[in-house]
């Protein structure tokens, strides 16, 4: 039979173990193996039973087990210990608070920082990711949390999640969407006063609304708030809108974004409104998925504080980081113009936010441009002042790829920096790898650092034996996971003896996980299968693969890669080396990172963003061999793994072939030859020096610490003083800068460099000369002093062309009638070869962030 209704029962606690809800409720205990041993301490099966998850713990347990538990007064003080620990943790001044106290008198430090974000990956327990830009958006609310940066996360709380992965008999990719229960997991409601749920609703098409309810997850010090569309006064199409993440696809993804953007800063109003938090100084865009944010922003602004449309998005925009993850233009999120329409005209309009004003945000107004469309990206970069890559080669993919939004500027003068990924190491470091760590360089060693510099502080015949045993640990995973798979696919326990002999801990072991769209290449290693057969079956010097990944539901051509990956590692030959593991998700990679010696990555460069899986596994004792894309090209320095070489400027298939043979090459010849060269104790000491190497030169780098530190203070900071300097006496600098920005918008066309002249040149230069430079200028309606005239100086192609280019401004001497004007300045030749200088006229307002902001540029014309 079935029930009619549902009740969620909690769990009473005695007032001895109170702490143990703040404990289960709090998502730090994702990270804080202390708290994790808490919860296993009280019943290490029934803790296996619930998959590790401490509020499933509690609801497991029995009258009986809590009084037992509660008359244990060792089991009480360590929960009054447990508790008192967390709330020093929440409340203790952490490094942003004591960088605030050092720093108030350099321009103030903002006091909330809105993270909006269409995924999170803060723990299995939560499956509210797909992969790489979720888990990044985990480890960031995390390591914000333990720097103390006051962050709150906005996001979508997806009932379905993303899917479950399983196989069929013949190898292909199937899905589940286990239903989850909000009241199972560790959030609570966001309610009004009176005990009824808070409601953010948003207008829709046809006069219709869509409400959203509003769930808080605690990231540590980090709120997390996610709206919830499963409300009982929505229609259903609109109760299911946030039943699967990137479920759907048209109006119900836009819709989607509208719920994440608009409805996003709706819930953090009452967030402040319920909690008295303040509101956010700087609103980041993680991805264009959020940037119906600035759109509902410019809205309040218009209606609540009586700017123009244009006044508002200058203050919003001074506000706002926008950070791109995708490296293709396909990977972007496009509406047809038609759908914008629809849901942001007539009934539907956002008050001060009229649809003439909005297209343009999102308009593919360059070369090449589609002009039907509505790019979320584009839009994301016309509403941030701020904007980064997520890597430095993944910056300059971006700045190629946006340089039409700039006509006139070269690529690297393009407004978008790059901050790199880092990972959460409380999340991702093995328990074995802080144990030693503790054991020879004291407990904080590696969240302050000091592990990193101190590396050759710990035995080498140690990180060998623990390397061995995160091995071990991961052959037993596998086993069970794959013994898990083989009956879903139909194998009977009789024809499973087979997996009690796959991988082996003494074997060189080499990881590959991520999503598998093409560009990842998840079979390169399969281009030609006898070869790598023969690597992995060497009688002397085998290896052994461990494979997953997830496909999009929708993606024959992943699914298609995956069963290919399938097939081969059902070759009986070949089982016990080679195994693809379905469902990968972060309790998955928490053991395969530790596991492997290697982490594969062979993607199509310039395809991968950043890619952070590698860097999980560096921090884990793993060398890296992979393409020189993302954080690789950067980070790669020749001992801290392999660089697989890349064929430009061929044919897909071609590339392939080479980069797969490339591949193999580095297998043979060097990756297992340094594995299996032991001296006389057994140990593989080029292989140590490597592994020390690894983690004294990336480790530092690779920490979402020094990510979130550098965000902070480059992007952070800077926007949060932005936008008190434009809020400022009513908003007088966002008025004043709109102001400018129309009248330099309106006289640009009549500015030009009428003449240039040069003084001191000899007719052979040299070093350590001077040049006056002269320019004469037709200004308009403008006045001198509101532009900026430069003279640009760099080495010269033999088209002229300018590259390493420094610039320095010419200051305003003399006026003349007619607009017409004249600026000097000097130029230095610091520089010896073939070099040539120019002169250009740009916008200027002390509030805009870039030379390149506005799109405008005026040079001599040739």
């Amino acid at each position: 039979m079935k029930a009619i209704r549902r009740l969620h029962v909690r769990t009473v606690l005695p007032d001895a173990l109170s702490p143990l809800h703040d404990l289960a409720l709090n998502l730090r205990w994702s990270w804080h193996q202390p708290t994790l041993d808490l919860f296993e301490s009280i019943d290490p099966q029934k803790w296996e039973a619930v998959r590790r998850e401490p509020l499933a713990m509690l609801s497991a347990l029995t009258p009986d087990d809590l009084a037992a538990l509660a008359g244990d007064a060792g089991f009480v003080q360590r929960v009054r210990e447990a508790g008192e620990g967390l709330q020093r943790y929440l409340t203790e001044p952490r490094w942003y608070q004591r960088e605030a106290e050092a720093g108030a008198a350099a321009g103030g430090f903002g006091q909330a920082y809105a993270y909006f974000s269409p995924e999170f990956g803060i723990t299995a327990a939560l499956p509210q990711y797909s992969g790489g830009l979720g888990i990044l958006a985990g480890d960031h609310l995390k390591s914000a949390s333990d720097l103390g940066v006051p962050i709150v996360g906005i996001g979508l709380f997806y009932k379905s999640g993303y899917f479950r992965q399983r196989l069929n008999a013949e190898g292909w990719q199937q899905e589940s969407y286990p239903v989850l229960d909000p009241d199972d997991q560790p959030l609570s409601l966001l309610r009004e006063e009176d005990g009824t749920p808070a409601v953010v609703s948003l207008a829709m098409p046809g006069d219709g609304q869509l409400h959203a309810h509003v769930w808080r997850a605690q990231v540590g010090r980090v709120p997390l708030l996610l709206l919830d569309s499963d409300v009982e006064t929505n229609e259903p199409s609109k109760r299911d809108l946030t039943d699967r993440l990137y479920g759907g696809g048209g109006d119900m993804r836009l819709q989607q974004e509208m719920l994440l953007g608009i409805g996003g800063v709706r819930a953090l109003r009452l967030w402040s409104r319920l909690t008295g938090a303040p509101a956010p100084d700087v609103y980041h865009m993680n991805e264009g998925h959020a940037g119906f944010q600035g759109l509902e922003r410019i809205s309040e602004l218009t209606t609540g504080a009586g700017l123009s449309f244009e006044e508002a998005l200058r203050a919003v925009r001074a506000s706002t980081v926008f950070t791109t993850h995708t490296p293709v233009p396909a990977g972007i999120d496009r509406f047809g113009v038609n759908q914008i329409s629809q849901h942001f005209g007539g009934a539907a309009a956002l008050s001060g936010v009229p649809l003439a004003k909005l297209l343009p945000l999102g308009a593919e107004s360059y070369e090449g441009g589609d002009p039907g469309v509505f790019n979320m990206a584009v839009m994301g970069l016309r509403l941030g002042q701020r904007a980064n890559g997520v890597s430095v080669l993944h910056g300059a993919v971006s700045r190629g790829m946006f340089q039409g939004l700039w006509p006139g500027f070269d690529e690297d003068e393009v407004p978008i920096g790059s901050i790199t990924n880092g990972v959460h190491a409380g999340t991702w470091v093995d328990r074995k790898v802080f144990d030693l760590a503790t054991e020879f360089m004291g407990p904080h060693a590696i969240a302050d650092g000091t592990a990193f510099s101190n590396v050759e502080q710990v035995p080498v015949d140690r990180i060998w034996a623990t390397k061995r045993e995160m091995r071990e640990q991961l052959v037993e995973e596998t086993r069970a996971r794959l013994r898990k798979s083989m009956r879903t696919r139909g194998s009977t326990s009789a024809e499973l003896g087979w997996i009690d002999d796959v991988l082996d801990p003494d074997i060189l072991t080499i990881g590959f996980a991520r999503r598998v769209p093409t560009y990842k290449r998840l079979t390169l290693m399969l281009r030609d299968p006898e070869r790598l057969s023969r690597i992995l079956l060497d009688e002397d010097r085998p290896v052994q693969l461990v494979i997953a990944g997830k496909a999009h539901p929708a993606d024959d051509t992943g699914k298609r890669l995956i069963q290919e990956m399938v097939k081969f590692t059902d070759d009986p030959r070949l089982r016990h080396r080679i195994v693809f593991l379905p469902n990968y998700d972060i309790a998955m990679a928490q053991r395969l990172y530790p596991g492997c010696d290697v982490w594969l990555n062979n993607p199509l460069r310039p395809f991968e963003a950043c890619g952070t899986s590698g860097m999980k596994a560096a921090l884990n004792g793993a060398l890296n061999l992979s393409i020189l894309d993302g954080w690789w090209d950067e980070w790669f320095d020749g001992e801290n793994g392999w660089a697989i070489p890349t064929a430009d400027g061929v044919d897909d298939d071609r590339r392939d072939e080479l980069e797969a043979a490339a591949l193999y090459d580095l297998l043979e010849n060097s990756v297992v030859p340094t594995f299996y060269d032991t001296d006389d104790a057994g140990l593989p000491t080029r292989w140590l020096e490597m592994i020390q190497h690894t983690l004294g030169t990336l480790g530092p780098k690779v920490m979402a610490d020094r990510m979130v530190r550098d965000y902070t203070q480059t992007l952070y900071l800077p926007a949060a003083r932005a936008g008190w300097a434009v809020r400022d006496n009513d908003f007088a600098g966002a008025r004043d800068l709109a102001a400018r920005v129309d009248r330099i918008r309106a006289a640009w066309p009549s500015v030009r460099v009428d003449h240039v002249e040069a003084e001191g040149v000899s007719d052979s230069p040299q070093i350590g000369e001077t040049v006056r430079v002269h320019a004469y200028l037709s200004l308009g309606e403008l006045s001198p002093e509101e532009v900026k005239v430069q003279v640009a100086f760099g080495r010269a192609s033999e088209a002229d062309e300018l590259t390493e280019v420094e610039t320095s401004v010419l200051r305003h001497v003399e006026s003349y009638d007619g607009g017409k004007h004249r600026f000097d300045g000097e130029l230095e030749l610091t520089r010896t070869g073939s070099l040539g200088w120019t002169v250009r006229v740009l916008p200027a307002h002390p509030l805009l962030a870039s030379d390149a902001e506005l799109g405008l540029v005026t040079n001599p014309k040739m």
